[in-house]
């Protein structure tokens, strides 16, 4: 982390602190006030509390041109990012990617397709479907391990955030109460319940916390249909192509078409947004990270509509080309922010609860 960015959120913080006009805004404040001095862990934790819903920087007082110069959610999204990069394994992959992420995201995909295409050009696997173009084990050879290790690098990064937060040993109340906060998105709300300023200073709006929660519920129901269809081929024998009326197709098409509007409704906000409010540092990468969200769901709707037509094979290396890719580049990408934010939320119940003691 660099020195000069957290002594300046420490400034920003401490401000705050004896103000408190804020105060019950979100997560964030009444973390902030229940401290009365600032480690360097407590800084990222608060900076891994925040949404950057930004109501608290149009309601201040101190902000430009006043000498005090405050801007919380912009200076917290860069000590995010900054405690995400430094958390993260390799460091340079993160780095590179906040930075360059479009050109990172087309190579992998055009180069996975690619990949995929000259696999199909080899020969037919033989078997039924998708199967034809590449075999179940094949992918399931691919696959499993590009799931797998991001996982590995995720919970070797959330390890050394616990570690930098001092978290201590969690309970199962703690980890329902910070579902229940990540289930709701009840930060995106803010404190008066209207909504968040993310999108105009004067225009409270429950915009961000509903697309926020189209993107991670159809991110879900993708995931469910992936693992019912592993069930079914697993437990019951029941391999694909699976009908329409199945589980996994109906899963698969109810997630991608909302996480797919979700995405496109997260770029229209963040290309209306005030970009100074935010880490602007991160904007490639942002905006990387949702295209290729919502075009991994995209891909996948073109698959299921024309999956049974000439077009199938080259739209299913697409597909696979983008999903790999996703997998791969998840510690490096916004996608971990979702781990983060989680540990931040945990680790804040695990405050209250301690100190009702």
């Amino acid at each position: 982390m660099q020195a000069d960015l957290i002594q300046e959120a420490r400034r920003q913080v401490e401000i705050c602190n004896a103000c408190r006009y804020c105060e019950g805004y979100c997560s964030v404040f009444p973390s902030l006030h229940a401290n009365r001095a600032f480690t360097d862990g407590s800084i990222i934790q608060l900076a891994n509390l925040c949404h950057n819903c930004r109501g608290c920087f149009y309601a201040c007082q101190y902000t430009a041109p006043h000498e005090f110069d405050l801007n919380l959610p912009a200076v917290l999204a860069e000590v995010r990012r900054e405690s995400w990069e430094s958390f993260a394994w390799p460091q340079a992959v993160a780095r590179r990617f906040n930075t360059h992420g479009g050109a990172i995201v087309l190579a992998l995909v055009v180069g996975f397709a690619v990949l995929f295409a000259a696999i199909k050009a080899v020969g037919s696997a033989g078997g039924e479907g998708f199967h034809a173009v590449l075999s179940h084990n094949a992918m399931v050879a691919i696959f499993a391990p590009a799931f797998l290790l991001p996982l590995l690098i995720l919970g070797i990064g959330i390890k050394r955030y616990w570690h930098e937060v001092e978290g201590q040993s969690v309970t199962f109340s703690d980890i329902v109460g910070a579902l229940g906060r990540a289930a709701n998105m009840q930060d995106l709300a803010a404190g008066h319940g209207e909504g968040c300023n993310f999108e105009d200073e004067d225009r409270f709006s429950q915009g961000r916390r509903h697309i926020h929660q189209a993107i991670m519920y159809g991110f879900l129901l993708c995931f469910a249909s992936t693992s019912s269809a592993t069930v079914l081929h697993y437990i019951f024998d029941h391999h694909a192509p699976y009908a329409f009326w199945s589980l996994p197709k109906l899963l698969g098409m109810t997630g991608g078409l909302i996480m797919t509007l979700g995405c496109i409704g997260m770029v229209a906000l963040k290309l209306r947004s005030d970009r100074h409010v935010g880490d602007a540092q991160a904007w490639s990468g942002d905006i990387a990270f949702v295209g290729l969200l919502g075009f991994v769901g995209f891909s996948g709707l073109l698959l299921y509509g024309f999956g049974a037509t000439a077009l199938m094979p080259a739209l299913l290396a697409i597909h696979l080309g983008a999903v790999l890719t996703f997998f791969l580049l998840t510690p490096f990408t916004k996608m971990a922010h979702g781990f983060y934010r989680l540990a931040a939320l945990i680790r804040d119940a695990q405050r209250k609860r301690l100190a009702r003691r």
